[in-house]
């Protein structure tokens, strides 16, 4: 059994989190020391101690489970594994389709609903082997309330939302990577509370067939894992073989990780989360930028530069602009939702349909696009001095309650379609804080390529 389980408010430790990593392992597939079944037995041992209070999935199918891990270690004897993801075990969040699960979409208006079909991205990584440990929660529709997953390092804390699930259950250790989905930060924020690794993609490289079809200009599939190696790994591995959006081309090159890059150069954004830090908060992040300084990384500010500074001012009301797409985009499918039996909704989902979906025009969208298109362009200039834009992902550990956390320092990357990161190298309150580093569009290998240079000078 893991330390995690025998106590549920242990110190996170950022060197050593004790999660469960998956590419790491292939060479003992290969050799024979270890087996993708012996691999998902260690994950269902957590499962059988931890789910009671951790509450990470609405379904599982653990004989499936152990029938697709049999097959893959055959395949391993064989000698012939079909890639980089076969024998992973894969917890996917409740609004991406599963032929052999329920997807209920995190609300009583789904109850029992059985998709013929998994979506694209379940369905290329069950092709390479991969195949689902569960369907894990969400709030509902991946917006609110807050569902009933609690934080693996403190479970009387939150494990932030929507993807809740699938980042609790990495953190638990009873899944080596999870599916989720971000509009706002719901990839992210929920991998930073429960102390793993997150990434986003540039918008449109992974195809959303088969997602819940909300905020489909804003919606990213994203990939929350025990290391960046899996993170990584499994969402390029999806992009690749699933496509991207219609009209956007998959990520470029092979399956693999980039090496370490140091950045010359990285700009600071506040964002409007920068007055929400506490004093905790901000001498952990102060103590990564002296050591980034150290190493002579430049560290650019809205007081050095006026790009930096035009872009934050743009953001500055990023809410409404996320509002503005949001709402117009979520008409369909939430007025269909809504008139088949909003009895069946939630309050926070009734309310949000009445109050604000309800008043959207198209030229409020158009006015949210416009704005957005600003952003872009700002952002776009900081290519030309810097490597990259760090911030920290949240502003101080998981709250306790329920509540889906804060995506003050998260939403303008979402809207804008940047490529971004979460990194768990800060300990604060003996919790996992995340750093936020993003990138440039389609720039997603360079992104990682950063990654990994910070997180071995943090880490070492």
């Amino acid at each position: 059994m893991n330390d995690i389980a025998k106590n549920p408010a242990r110190a996170y430790d950022p060197i050593h989190p004790g999660l469960r990593p998956f590419h790491s392992e292939i060479a003992n597939f290969v050799s024979g020391k270890l087996t993708p079944r012996a691999y998902l037995e260690k994950c269902l041992e957590e499962v059988a101690a931890r789910e009671g209070d951790v509450k990470a999935f609405v379904a599982m199918d653990m004989a499936a489970a152990r029938k697709a891990a049999d097959a893959s270690s055959e395949r391993y004897k064989a000698g012939g594994p079909l890639g980089l993801v076969d024998g992973m075990p894969v917890a996917v969040k409740d609004v991406i389709e599963t032929e052999d699960l329920p997807t209920e979409h995190g609300s009583a208006l789904f109850k029992g609903s059985r998709p013929a079909w998994d979506a694209a991205c379940v369905y290329f990584l069950r092709r390479g082997g991969a195949y689902v440990l569960g369907k894990t929660v969400t709030t509902e529709f991946a917006t609110q309330p807050p569902g009933p997953t609690r934080n693996p390092w403190d479970i009387t804390r939150t494990p932030g939302g929507s993807s809740s699930g699938s980042a609790a259950a990495v953190g638990a250790t009873m899944a080596p990577v999870g599916l989720g989905t971000q509009v706002r930060g719901s990839v992210l924020r929920p991998a930073c509370y429960c102390g793993a690794y997150g990434m986003k993609g540039s918008f449109g490289v992974i195809t959303n067939q088969g997602i819940l079809p909300f905020s489909r200009g804003i919606n990213h599939l994203g990939t929350i894992a025990s290391t960046l190696e899996d993170m990584w790994l499994t969402l390029h591995y999806i992009s690749r073989n699933a496509g991207g959006e219609p009209g956007h081309a998959a990520l470029p090159g092979k399956t693999e990780m980039p090496a370490a890059q140091k950045p010359a150069r990285l700009v600071l954004l506040e964002t409007i989360g920068w007055p929400r830090i506490t004093p905790e908060t901000q001498h952990a992040f102060d103590g990564l930028l002296a050591q980034l300084r150290a190493q002579g990384v430049e560290i650019v500010t809205r007081k050095d530069s006026h790009h930096v500074e035009r872009f934050e001012r743009l953001i500055a009301d990023i809410m409404q602009v996320s509002d503005g797409i949001r709402d117009w985009e979520a008409r369909y499918p939430m007025f269909p939702y809504y008139d088949r039996d909003k009895s069946k909704l939630t309050p926070a989902s009734i309310e949000r349909t009445e109050k604000e979906i309800s008043k959207a025009t198209p030229e409020s969208y158009e006015d949210a696009l416009r704005r957005r298109r600003d952003m872009q362009d700002a952002y776009a200039q900081l290519a030309n001095f810097a490597d990259g834009c760090i911030t920290l992902t949240v502003p101080a550990p998981a709250p306790q309650g329920m509540p889906t956390g804060d995506a003050s320092f998260l939403d303008a990357f979402s809207v804008i379609g940047m490529p971004a990161v979460t990194l768990p190298l800060l300990k604060v309150e003996n919790l996992p804080v995340g750093v936020h580093l993003s990138g440039f569009h389609r720039a997603d290998s360079r992104l990682i390529a950063l990654s990994r240079w910070m997180r071995d000078l943090v880490l070492k």
